[in-house]
């Protein structure tokens, strides 16, 4: 099983959670626990975007490629 694909739906979700906790909280907010929140999500979609780039680099280094035939007549 190739290891791209699950990598790069992996990194997709933590991607859209990190927008959704960047997101659920108000610009602003002084309470620690919001602010907490509010920088791991953002900690989680960076995350989230390093995983999936690295997803597709897996995918396509480990793409199966045809092999070279090479034509010698003259």
């Amino acid at each position: 099983m190739k290891a791209g694909i699950p990598m790069i739906s992996i990194g997709g979700g933590m991607f859209l959670v990190g927008l959704i906790m960047f997101y659920s909280i108000e610009l602003g907010q002084t309470e620690p626990i919001l602010r907490l929140i509010k920088n791991i999500g953002t900690f989680v979609g960076l995350s989230g975007i390093g995983v999936t780039v690295a997803g597709v680099l897996l995918y396509l280094i480990s793409r199966n490629q045809p092999p070279i035939q090479e034509n010698f007549e003259s």
